[in-house]
Formats: C-alpha cells, structure tokens, sequence
C-alpha cells in the first residue's frame, strides 16, 4: 500500500504540522520514524493542540494506529472524540474487530473496546468476538482478562452459556489454564470468593474429577481439584480420590505425580502418616518428577519440623 500523506490534501490545508521535539538539532537517541509516520503524527499533535474534535480526526487516528497501534495516547484521543461528536460506537467496534485480528497481543486495543462496550452498555455480539480471537489463540492473555471483565460488569455468571462454553473450552484443551482460570472465575473468584453451596461444590469436584480420568497427569485439573477441597476445607476428602492414581503399596505402578504430591500434602497432617508422606516424597524425588528432587527433598525435610506441613 503507498504511503498516506497530508500535505496536499485540501481536507488539512488548515493545518500546520507540529515536528517532534526529539531535543534540539543534535538528539541523542532520535527514533528513525518513517516520513508517513513523522508527518502523521505532526498533523496529530497540531489537531490535539487546538482540542479538535471532528470526522477527520477518526480518520486520522485510524492512520497513525495502523502504523503504530501501541501508541496508547493515539487511542485514548480517539475515545474522546467519539464520545465529543456522539459517533456510532457499532461503526467502532466493526472497525475494532479486524484490527484485533491483526494486533493479537495489543493491550491499548483491548482497553478502547472495553471504554466502547462500557459505553454501549451492552455485551451483544462480544462471544462471537472472542470465539474468533480465541481460534487464532486460545490462550491469550488479553482476550480471558477481556472476558472476565464482561462477565463481571454485565454479571454473566448465571445464564446465557458461560458455564457451558467454558466447559467446552477445557473440553477442547485439557492444559489450557486459561480455560481452567476461566472457570474458576465463574465459579469462585470472581464471586469475592463466596463460599459454594453443596450442589455447586458437588458438581465442580465431579467436573474435575472426571477431567483427571481423561488425563491423569494434567496438572491443570489436579490444580482445579485442590483448589476446589482448599476453598472448601476438605483436601483430605482427596484422599482416596489421589490413591486411585498413586497407590503406595504399589509404587511401580504410579499414574500420576499430581496424584502423589496431593497425596504427600493429606498424609503430612494425619497422625502417625509422616513416614507414607515421606515414601509419597521419595517417590517424586528419584522416580516420577526427578527434576525437581530439591524441591521435593526440602519438603521432606518439613517433615522434620514440629508443627510443620510438607
């Protein structure tokens, strides 16, 4: 595409340029910018001096983010035109949504669709928009805190598929801890951490549990579980669940490290069980998580301690 230029455009002939002040004639980190960029941002600079706000103002900070779509004080100009001349904020969020698709990882874009959307007062159209992100990347940082955001300001933890799409998320990828994260949101977190009523924490454990099956050594469903039994205070409810998979009368036939760590944690707080929390440790130390042997022995090494949990 050939490069945009203001200068002989009879549209800003009203406009004098302001230059960047890189410091004085000899700066001593100037920025090579391109002679687009450079002249873009002088005719942006000299409309934000006159606090204009108009059409062609739109137009041009679509230009200038084209060109650098992390410049943040480019974007919030943008919102406050919008919002000056009353634009059609639809029109904003159809222009956001294939800019997002060029700039996945951008966090300027995800904070002016939030501002619009705020504005709008309305969530329509936005899980269709994240479903499209997420095939591009199912694990992006920016569109699972965007979406924790709609889910708390519009209060979509009941109804509408939440639950359910997240399940289908974690259902598609077993190791997405976005997905996990997700529903843990749903379910606790972004609840100010409430406690669960019987048949929410029944149905959670059973989801987890279920998930553990499939992939024993998925350490994003053994996580799920333990913080499910800890907001509960019920992790030694676990136990016999964790010896499905780590039976200590039968160390050569361990299914899953999570499984024997879990089993350690139980074991260190029940009386007289501090030499099968030791034999759970020793396990993962020289056979079945032999990387982190420190890390392991040391809290073998809390065993030792009065009072102390492994």
């Amino acid at each position: 595409m050939a490069p945009k230029f203001y200068h002989d455009d009879p549209v800003w002939a009203d406009i004098d340029p302001l230059p960047q002040d890189d410091g004085g004639l000899h700066p001593l980190a100037a920025i090579n910018y391109t002679d687009e960029y450079s002249e873009a941002m002088g005719y942006l600079r000299a409309v934000m001096a006159n606090n204009e706000f108009s059409k062609r103002i739109l137009e041009l900070t679509e230009h200038v983010i084209s060109l650098n779509p992390a410049h943040y004080t480019v974007w919030l100009y943008r919102a406050k035109t919008l919002f000056e001349i009353n634009a059609p904020l639809r029109d904003e969020i159809e222009w956001l949504n294939p800019t997002a698709l060029k700039h996945l990882k951008n966090y300027q874009i995800w904070h002016h669709r939030q501002t619009v959307i705020e504005a709008l007062g309305s969530p329509d159209g936005e899980a269709d928009f994240i479903d499209s992100m997420l095939e591009h990347d199912s694990k992006n940082y920016h569109v699972w805190s965007y979406r924790q955001w709609l889910v708390k300001r519009f209060d979509l933890f009941e109804g509408k598929g939440e639950l359910e799409w997240t399940e289908q998320m974690v259902e598609q990828d077993l190791r997405n801890n976005s997905a996990w994260n997700h529903r843990w949101f749903l379910v606790i977190g972004g609840r100010d951490g409430r406690a669960l009523d019987e048949e929410t924490f029944k149905r959670e454990m059973d989801f987890a549990k279920r998930l553990v099956r499939k992939a024993p050594q998925n350490q994003s469903s053994w996580n799920y579980l333990r913080g499910l039994a800890r907001h509960a205070n019920s992790t030694s409810a676990l136990k016999d669940f964790a010896l499905e998979f780590a039976d200590l009368s039968r160390p050569d036939e361990i299914h899953s490290s999570h499984a024997l760590d879990l089993l350690a944690d139980i074991l260190a707080t029940e009386e007289d069980q501090k030499e099968e929390a030791r034999q759970a440790l020793d396990l993962l130390a020289t056979r079945y998580d032999p990387i982190r042997a420190y890390y392991w022995n040391y809290r073998k090494g809390l065993l030792e301690q009065p009072g102390a949990v492994a």
